[in-house]
């Protein structure tokens, strides 16, 4: 069993239309077998949910992910969660690393990613967000799905088709991301909406799983326990008995929707087209997901 902290939690959230959906969310973040100190940063605060990877010299990367996380924290304290606060608490997050003393790495800088609940769309839907190379995974009905799409340079090379995705698992620049939160400039997370489904379930992760278990490896823990806290800790154990060569951190986060609700969005695919499709390609993204990639290209980091 590792030594780590796996903190469990659920909660209702009541929707407009009078049903619910039941969260149930359990996560944890670990320095791993190889690295000094831990510098990534995990935030559960329902409904969001994030997981923050730092990077840079020194004690530039666990700064860097703290503040991104804490300005989120607020955010999501103070009330909805949308887009427009995300992009202000990241902006708040730029200047504190800017500013903070001890930040003056050209590498510093973080990978911010998850999702949260947005109760008051038209559909209740998830928003998945995504700025470098932590992932947000779903599995529906048995099958695993990679939302997000990584902000790396091997991914660059993947898209190009001079890279397959098996040369990239071993690539010498895997760690070389293309875009972050640092203290030069702000961004714009890629956003991915997700249909909120019963029975569904989120992995938000940073790359120190990924590089230490496949995504077979990650479905495999998913369908072995059942409770979230069970399948962090299961999977935290084989990322570390595999090497454990970078932080870890991971965060799932079950799906219940209550029956009212079902017996709706029953009725409602009857007269339209069904949401995300389960998949089991590492860099698929749900198949009916509307996307905004509201992106700015910016100088490469290395996490």
């Amino acid at each position: 069993m590792p030594d780590a902290t796996i903190t469990a939690q659920s909660q209702t959230v009541p929707l407009p239309s009078g049903s619910s959906v039941l969260l149930s969310w359990a996560g944890t973040t670990h320095r791993g077998r190889k690295r000094e100190a831990n510098q990534d940063a995990i935030l559960m605060s329902c409904p969001l949910f994030v997981v923050a990877d730092g990077m840079g010299g020194h004690i530039g990367g666990e700064i860097a992910s703290a503040r991104t996380v804490a300005r989120l924290s607020d955010m999501a304290d103070a009330g909805d969660v949308t887009t427009d606060g995300i992009e202000a608490a990241l902006d708040a997050a730029v200047r504190d690393i800017a500013d903070h003393p001890d930040t003056t790495d050209d590498g510093t800088g973080t990978t911010v990613t998850g999702l949260y609940l947005d109760p008051h769309a038209e559909q209740p839907s998830w928003v998945v967000l995504n700025i470098g190379d932590s992932r947000v995974y779903l599995m529906r009905d048995e099958a695993l799905v990679q939302v997000t799409t990584d902000h790396s340079l091997v991914q660059e090379l993947v898209q190009a088709g001079r890279l397959s995705p098996e040369e990239a698992e071993s690539h010498p620049y895997g760690n070389v991301i293309t875009r972050a939160v640092g203290p030069t400039e702000s961004v714009v997370p890629d956003y991915v909406r997700v249909d909120v489904v019963d029975g569904d379930r989120f992995v938000v992760c940073s790359d120190g799983l990924t590089k230490e278990l496949t995504d077979y490896g990650i479905l495999h823990f998913l369908r072995e326990n059942r409770d979230p806290a069970a399948a962090v800790e299961a999977m935290l154990a084989a990322a570390l008995e595999n090497g454990g060569r970078d932080n870890v951190s991971i965060v799932v986060v079950d799906v219940a929707v209550d029956a009212a609700s079902r017996s709706t969005d029953r009725a409602a695919d009857a007269e339209a087209a069904p949401g995300t499709g389960g998949g089991s390609d590492r860099d698929g993204g749900p198949a009916d997901a509307s996307a905004t990639d509201a992106a700015a290209e910016h100088g490469p980091g290395v996490d």
